[in-house]
């Protein structure tokens, strides 16, 4: 594992998402560098009233090699991007699962962990009425996070469940399995933050709930 300094480098991948520009809002407030890999340049302005530096990178046409180099000066890349709603199966599996292992080809490189964004129940085939985008996403997501177990590096999965708008509350629930419910995309954020802060949990994989423990008290279970 890399030694980590109290204020480091995070390498944001898909860094105009709503849970990342949150988490980059949050890291950089406790000074952390955030470095916004994002494909739009348009986006930009919003990754620096975050805290964020852009760095306009088109993930799908790029490799590991120039990820790294486009983020050189990162400790831990945080996956979040997403090919997100009314993309088709083929931008799931470019985006969702090749976008990963770019990531993870750049981690390698940089000897950076990874955090990674999943979602509760990736394991399951979802039933037919859900459509062939959505089976298309849970399988890129599903391989992506066994690509990510299987990769010999330090890294983190996050799993949430059904996003909502609400309030962060600052407070969830953390296992390694948990039936589907709701969580914020402020308290993802801030768990974002927390795992992000501490490098010394070693890799792990836990489903996310908004639920009754403070946020870093329950971080804290899971390296124990």
């Amino acid at each position: 594992m890399n030694e980590f300094p109290p204020n480091f480098t995070v390498g944001m991948i898909g860094g105009h998402g709503q849970i990342a520009l949150k988490a980059t809002a949050l890291l950089s407030a406790a000074g952390h560098r955030v470095l916004s890999a994002i494909r739009n340049p348009n986006h930009a302005a919003d990754v620096e009233r975050a805290g964020g530096e852009p760095v306009v990178f088109d993930l799908e046409r790029s490799s590991g090699d120039e990820l790294a180099r486009a983020l050189g000066a990162a400790d831990t890349l945080v996956f979040a991007a997403g090919a997100g709603p009314g993309s088709g199966p083929e931008r799931k599996e470019t985006v969702d699962y090749q976008g990963a292992l770019t990531t993870m080809a750049a981690a390698a490189e940089l000897g950076a962990r990874v955090v990674q964004i999943s979602y509760i129940g990736v394991a399951t085939a979802p039933p037919e009425s859900m459509g062939v985008d959505f089976a298309a996403y849970q399988r890129a997501k599903y391989a992506a996070d066994l690509a990510l177990e299987a990769s010999g590096l330090d890294w983190v999965i996050v799993r949430p469940g059904t996003l909502t708008n609400e309030e962060g509350s600052g407070r969830v629930t953390v296992s390694s399995q948990l039936d589907r419910g709701p969580v914020s995309r402020d308290n993802v954020a801030q768990v974002l933050a927390e795992v992000v802060a501490r490098p010394e949990l070693g890799s792990v994989a836990f489903d996310l709930l908004d639920g009754d423990t403070e946020i870093g008290q329950a971080i804290a279970t899971l390296g124990s």
